[in-house]
């Protein structure tokens, strides 16, 4: 069947503008003005693209297959205890799925590569405060919980998804909507520095992961006195904690491709194992938060404060909102002088669509 199907070709670095090539890899680009159409059939082609959008968008099934069961598993409409984890699950749906689909589509233009790492951005910032929300109930070492810490910790995670967004899609453009002018149509090209902004998107996700991991590195690696929530799911979390220090060292290094360029352009380059170690990390991250959630119950429902809908569900919405409004910020100047270009002035001075 897809052999009857014309495929979009593939395209050299050097025959790509230069805000689709990506550094050591020579070969396998798609044509930077695909449709959407033509973006879809790239799915069934090798491209430089093509795993990186697998690795996400089956992993994403799976993820929504294990929000299904724990909803209909623990009654989580019934028991407020569950929505940590409930939040978290969502996260870990949303952001496979926005790498995915923003790597499908982002060959369609400059400006739609931009709104669609936007998109993936934010998916990430609500990924790190869906793990913030879960730590905060079910991760905290005993002799942490109810702290001053700890009280303020959603707030503060809350907080740090916003500016990491932000920070992420001020890392590709600046700030777009301080220079758009509506009498000069400006083009927005990538930042001048690609490793400066490279540097910031690193920061940016790395901050909140951090911070997020604050109770989790001190349960695992420094508290030895009483209190300190010694069980089996350690061991668990350490795994995760290893796959997530890899993961970050892919994402930053572009090893291995960088040592050999153009040998990796199709399989095997650092955002594809970035990407498999993600989601690695994920899995394993999921599995010690459903166990921690289970083994601790009996001891957080004594002593810790109750899940409530602010801290938990509240606390998710409102980084989604705000999130959907940066991202609009950050897209509405993109979008603008596009939609300028299908209608032109008549002589009457009234403007008409133009045939395309």
């Amino acid at each position: 069947m897809l052999s009857l199907i014309k495929l979009p070709p593939v395209l050299s670095i050097k025959e790509v503008p230069k805000v689709f090539q990506e550094d050591s890899i020579m070969s396998g680009y798609r044509p930077p003005r695909s449709s959407a159409t033509d973006c879809v059939l790239s799915l069934f082609q090798m491209t430089n693209e093509t795993l990186n959008i697998w690795t996400h968008f089956l992993p994403t099934w799976y993820f929504l297959w294990k929000l299904v069961s724990v909803v209909f598993l623990y009654s989580a409409w019934q028991d407020s205890y569950t929505w940590p984890l409930v939040m978290y699950l969502i996260s870990i749906c949303l952001y496979p799925l926005a790498s995915s689909c923003a790597h499908t589509f982002s060959s369609m233009s400059p400006r739609a590569r931009h709104i669609c790492f936007f998109w993936d951005y934010g998916a990430l910032s609500f990924y790190s405060l869906g793990s913030a929300i879960s730590y905060s109930f079910y991760v905290f070492p005993d002799k942490w919980v109810n702290s001053s810490f700890h009280q303020y910790f959603i707030p503060i995670a809350v907080c740090n998804s916003i500016l990491s967004t932000g920070l992420a899609c001020y890392s590709r453009l600046g700030l777009p909507f301080l220079h758009y002018n509506q009498d000069s149509v400006k083009r927005f090209p990538e930042k001048p520095s690609p490793n400066l902004s490279k540097a910031v998107r690193v920061v940016a996700f790395a901050y909140p992961y951090l911070f997020d991991s604050i109770p989790l590195f001190y349960r695992v690696f420094l508290c030895t006195d009483d209190g300190c929530t010694h069980n089996n799911t350690n061991l668990i979390h350490v795994y995760h904690i290893g796959l997530a220090f890899l993961t970050g060292f892919l994402f930053s290094t572009r090893f291995p491709e960088r040592l050999a360029p153009g040998s990796f352009d199709y399989i095997g380059h650092s955002h594809q194992l970035f990407h498999v170690c993600a989601i690695l990390g994920t899995h394993t991250q999921m599995q010690a938060l459903e166990q921690d959630m289970l083994v601790r119950r009996p001891w957080l429902l004594e002593h810790a404060l109750p899940v409530s809908f602010g801290s938990s569900v509240g606390a998710a919405i409102l980084s989604l909102l705000s999130t959907v409004f940066i991202i609009s910020l950050f897209s509405l100047p993109l979008l603008l002088p596009a939609m300028s270009k299908d209608r032109v002035p008549t002589e009457s001075g009234h403007r008409k669509e133009c045939q395309h």
